[in-house]
């Protein structure tokens, strides 16, 4: 990892080579495939090209920090489904971890991931050459100098390249700093990572009503995770915190911008305060100065999830109102999107802990299951016309339909061929 091994580095070492994280079962692959963001295929496709990119081009990708393989399971069986050829470079210091990846890469019959160990402190040393995008996800927050780290991966960034981030943000993680101060105490990072997560089981074990983890339904997933889970939440030598302008302060000095933090509604502050007086003084307010303001209300982001590009590379973004733009759905059928809408034409959407209720016309329920990322905007105008919707009304019935469900991140556009 950049900047050199300290003794807090060294104990990072021992841990993810002792409880490698996520805890993943390669068996588990033949069930299912998990999900998330960033580095899904039909973001990285719109949300980092613009929907402008060829699908026809090779996309070669590093995941930086690859861990037990989430991303580039993820990566690969998109690029191997949808017939695109691609290289994915997965590298990480921990064999352990590599060995948990290649595993689930062997079980899907995934010939598109190379897995290699190897330092993220100079990674245009390692002699991989180039990538048109680079995944590095729950890795800076870890490192002895994320800005140093940050700086190594932009040099081996294409030109027009685009990376997909995730750091751990403060307010969302709200009790687990005091409890890693404590085990701290309790159970040094100089000692063996079995004797520090037996400490932190029985510390759970009576864990005081009081202690404000226990109010915190934000990890469910590592104190449910297994003893890998635990240990990389309470245990982990070195975990930093950025809210929103010591992100946009990260990315500022790698010479970086943001095209899309995930999702962009959660950083509206105006989804969370309805009074129209303090809706006026949000619509005051800068981009950056929204996103703080909308973090610091919800209170419960544990992350951040963001796309960038160089600055002054960002691509034009292709019209999601053109005639021969190609809606696809980002993941959840729209016919499924419908039967989460209430019955006076609202879309339930959780940004984590926090329910929030999106506005749609009603006019949505017929047309959400006909985006199926093969008929073009003019198709589907076509097809609700023959149900009586006049050319006109679908004109805005689709403006307000895509601009509602791209900010959540359902509704996307695919890539050109």
């Amino acid at each position: 990892m950049t900047g050199g091994q300290d003794a807090r580095d060294e104990a990072l070492a021992s841990q993810y080579e002792a409880y490698p994280y996520p805890e993943r079962d390669p068996r588990d692959e033949a069930k299912r495939l998990l999900i998330g963001s960033p580095s899904h295929l039909r973001e990285i496709d719109y949300w980092v090209f613009g929907a402008t990119r060829s699908r026809s081009l090779p996309l070669r990708v590093l995941i930086a920090g690859c861990g037990t393989g989430d991303a580039a399971i993820m990566l690969g069986t998109h690029l191997a489904r949808a017939g695109r050829a691609g290289e994915i470079v997965a590298l990480d210091r921990s064999e352990k971890a590599l060995s948990i990846a290649r595993a689930r890469a062997e079980v899907r019959g995934l010939e598109n991931i190379r897995f290699m160990q190897g330092s993220l402190s100079d990674p245009d040393q390692l002699g991989l050459g180039a990538f048109d995008y680079i995944d590095c996800c729950g890795v800076l927050h870890h490192l002895p100098d994320p800005d140093a780290a940050l700086a190594g991966l932009v040099r081996v960034l294409a030109p027009g390249g685009g990376m997909g981030l995730m750091v751990y943000a403060p307010y969302g993680r709200t009790g687990v700093y005091m409890l890693q101060d404590a085990l701290a105490r309790l159970a040094p990072a100089s000692e063996a990572p079995g004797e520090r997560l037996d400490v932190a089981r029985r510390v759970m074990r009576h864990l005081p009503a009081t202690a404000w983890l226990r109010a915190n339904g934000n990890f469910g997933d590592h104190l449910s995770g297994g003893d890998a889970g635990l240990y990389d939440l309470l245990l982990n030598p070195r975990d930093r915190a950025y809210d929103v302008p010591a992100l946009f302060g990260l990315l500022d000095r790698a010479g970086l911008e943001a095209t899309c933090l995930m999702e962009p509604a959660r950083y509206d502050p105006a989804l969370l305060l309805p009074d129209p007086r303090l809706r006026a003084r949000v619509e005051g307010l800068d981009l950056r100065s929204r996103a703080a303001l909308a973090e610091e209300l919800a209170g419960n982001m544990a992350t951040h999830v963001v796309y960038v590009v160089r600055r002054g590379e960002e691509a034009g973004r292709a019209d999601p109102f053109a005639p021969d733009a190609v809606p696809v759905m980002r993941e959840i059928p729209g016919s499924e999107l419908v039967k989460q809408m209430t019955p006076d034409n609202r879309l339930r959407f959780a940004f984590g802990t926090l329910e929030v209720l999106l506005p749609l016309p009603g006019q949505a329920r017929g047309l959400l299951p006909l985006i199926d990322g093969v008929r073009t905007v003019r198709e589907l105008g076509e097809a609700m016309e023959s149900r009586g919707v006049s050319a006109k009304r679908f004109a805005g019935l689709w403006r307000e339909v895509f601009t509602t469900l791209e900010r959540v991140n359902r509704v996307l556009l695919r890539a050109p061929e």
